[in-house]
């Protein structure tokens, strides 16, 4: 039924104008109400910016007045009058500072310590004290005055002054909405501490000024911060600004009242906001149910000098004037609304009469040409836009099979000009990646071509310093057989070890000249076993990393001999190994593999596997591991892999690599066979 009401409407245009006549009548309640709520949460958006730059200015505020205190105690202690009194020891002096500044700043209590904190004389001459142990006491011994938030407990404020402990004490107000308790007295005091060093004439520390102001009941506190907060004319008459400080979620100093001519002393914050601003540490911008009303309220935590949430400042103002004022606009617009909307609806019936006649010959026509009839609608009496389109659109058909046939023909043109200028677009773009191939390799060359040279002159400085001494041991070495004789049997064996790794470090120094000077002397290669080399090697890196929770295994597989140099081979393999332990600092596996390998047409040989389950290497590392000077190590020299690869690429072999962050890694050397028959196979190149 919706579905036939619907063809119906939408096949004739007098219907259609009906439904847009009567569709601002249904649409108009759902746009108003659309409007009232975007225009609230707009409202509250502003009042919600409103009461957060509120909080900010009360705790710039709060934090004014506590450097306010700490300038009071840094005035006394710079003062001339103090210090000459402390000095030469009049105490009745002292006291009659600290009596006065105490006084003047409101101060609960102010002593005169030394350094450790123990009372050196009472403003009231009672017995000589401590100050309870803080944080801010330590900074103040080392020159660093302080303020900072501290909670006492009756026992502290009865220490400090008994009549403290009576004047803190607050029975619990019921609360609505507030979280559940046991609790039926707060007798804790909340207290801004001020500690402020003394020093001697020449700088020392000798003593210390310790006060605190208690902020339980104190309502000049509390006023002052609503003053400058929410001064004359900035709230609408009838909303109420208030500023509060709680300890822990009870109101111990306010502006909020409970009932007229009373303050909410005693009452809790609503459970919602202690979880928050308590419980998580964070900032409450939101409606909130203060006392016995709404406000529109902002709370943020206090910290005490341990960094622990101990209290709460809050900031707001009565939602109640905002919200009738909300209302009354509402009203307004709804009365607005409606008058326009029945404007609206008797201008469009009477428009729409003139319409309708015109725009039905129209679609008649443009029907019978979709139908394949040759018609024009023909004169047309009225002069507005509908007439001038009935007009135009009778010199349009006559222009549109003209113009049909025009663009057929263009459309063609255009579809031999796109396919003729994309061939020439393929073409230049291939041209231009080569270009930029050859320009990457060319430089690629350029830097590598660099680093051999710089390179070739360090290995030419260095080789003759890193020989000599070699030499001299080889030498002392062969002098020391010779004398000791039978003798040495008991250590033949670490000499012969010193031995073979004096000249392997000979080896090493000439691959290195080799590496960086290709043209360079290189070792002759052998026939060699590779697995009877891996067994060798493997001691060789006993020590080179690691060892706990590292699993060795090995595969030796390999048949075929392999032509190469035997020490540049295990230079190759100690390296390999030394860089796969490295990479397992926690344990982890370690396997040496070797295998023979042969295919059609690329010959045959035996290649070496080194596998670990480290790190890995990144993907955008993996292109760069054999560049002379690249390293990830803040140790490494970049050289390493990089030597390694020349070898194995000298004796006509090459060193590929398989890796992944977080899966290891896994290098292969492959070695042709020592007939010469052997070639290392393209397609492991990217193993």
């Amino acid at each position: 039924m919706l579905r036939r009401a619907l063809v119906s409407v939408t096949s004739s245009l007098r219907r259609k104008l009906l439904v847009l006549v009567l569709l601002p009548v249904a649409v108009m309640p759902l746009l108003l109400g659309l409007a009232v709520y975007w225009g609230q949460r707009f409202s509250y958006d502003q009042l919600f910016m409103r009461v957060r730059t509120d909080l900010a200015v009360a705790d710039a505020v709060f934090r004014r007045l506590q450097a306010d205190y700490l300038r009071e105690l840094a005035a006394l202690a710079a003062s001339y009058g103090f210090l000459s009194a402390f000095r030469g020891g009049d105490v009745t002096a002292v006291r009659a500072h600290l009596a006065e500044v105490r006084m003047r700043a409101g101060f609960a209590f102010l002593h005169l310590t030394d350094p450790l904190g123990r009372w050196l004389l009472e403003e009231d001459e009672a017995g000589i004290g401590r100050s309870r142990p803080s944080p801010l006491l330590a900074a103040a011994r080392a020159g660093r005055p302080g303020v900072g938030i501290e909670v006492f407990d009756a026992a502290d404020l009865a220490r400090e002054r008994p009549a403290l402990a009576e004047r803190v004490r607050l029975p619990l107000v019921p609360t609505p909405q507030a979280a559940p308790t046991e609790r039926t007295v707060e007798d804790r005091g909340l207290v801004v501490r001020v500690v402020q060093p003394l020093r001697d004439a020449e700088g020392r520390v000798v003593a210390l000024l310790d006060g605190g102001v208690l902020l339980n009941g104190n309502f000049a506190f509390v006023d002052a911060i609503r003053d400058l907060v929410y001064g004359p004319g900035s709230l609408p008459e009838g909303s109420l600004g208030t500023v509060t400080v709680f300890l822990d979620d009870v109101r111990i100093s306010t502006n909020v009242p409970l009932r007229p001519g009373q303050r909410a002393l005693g009452t809790r914050v609503s459970q919602a906001v202690r979880d928050r601003v308590l419980g998580l540490g964070a900032t409450w911008i939101d409606r909130a149910f203060v006392v016995n009303d709404w406000y529109i309220s902002g709370y943020e935590p206090l910290f005490d000098v341990y960094g622990n949430r101990v209290g709460m400042l809050y900031a707001g103002f009565l939602e109640a004037p905002y919200r009738a004022a909300g209302r009354q606009a509402v009203a307004w617009l709804a009365l607005a609304v409606l008058g326009m909307l029945l404007l609206a609806v008797t201008v469009a019936v009477v428009g729409a009469r003139s319409i309708f006649r015109p725009i039905e010959v129209m679609a008649d026509v443009v029907r019978a040409h979709a139908r394949g009839e040759d018609r024009r609608i023909g004169p047309v009496r009225a002069r507005d836009e509908i007439g001038e389109l009935a007009r135009r659109l009778d010199r349009l058909l006559d222009q549109l099979e003209s113009r049909n046939r025009q663009i057929s023909h263009a459309a063609e043109h255009l579809e031999r000009e796109v396919a003729r200028r994309t061939r020439e677009l393929e073409a230049k773009n291939a041209s231009l990646e080569r270009t930029v191939a050859l320009l990457a390799e060319t430089r690629r060359q350029l830097v590598v071509a660099e680093k051999l040279a710089a390179l070739g002159e360090l290995t030419a400085g260095i080789a003759h310093e890193i020989n000599n001494p070699v030499a001299v041991i080889l030498g002392n070495l062969e002098v020391a057989l010779a004398e000791l004789g039978e003798a040495s049997a008991p250590v033949r064996t670490e000499l012969d070890l010193i031995g073979e790794q004096a000249r392997r470090i000979q080896g090493i120094v000439g691959n290195l000249l080799r590496y960086a000077r290709p043209s360079g002397v290189v070792g002759e290669p052998e026939t060699l076993d590779l697995n009877e080399v891996v067994r060798e090697t493997l001691p060789l890196v006993r020590h080179a990393g690691p060892r706990a929770g590292i699993e060795m295994r090995q595969r030796l597989a390999a048949a075929r001999p392999v032509a190469c140099n035997r020490q540049e081979l295990q230079q190759v393999l100690v390296n390999l190994l030394v860089n796969a332990l490295r990479s397992m600092p926690g344990g982890g596996v370690l396997e040496v593999a070797t295998e023979d390998w042969a295919r059609p047409g690329e010959g045959a040989g035996a290649v070496v596997h080194v596998r670990d389950s480290g790190e890995g290497i990144a993907p955008e590392h993996l292109g760069r591991i054999f560049d002379p000077f690249f390293t990830t190590r803040r140790d490494g020299t970049g050289l390493g892999l990089s030597i390694s690869y020349g070898i194995v690429r000298h004796y006509g072999g090459r060193i590929t690599v398989a890796s992944a962050p977080g899966q290891g890694s896994t290098f292969s050397v492959w070695l042709p066979a020592a007939d010469g028959a052997g070639r290392v196979p393209r397609a492991q190149a990217g193993a």
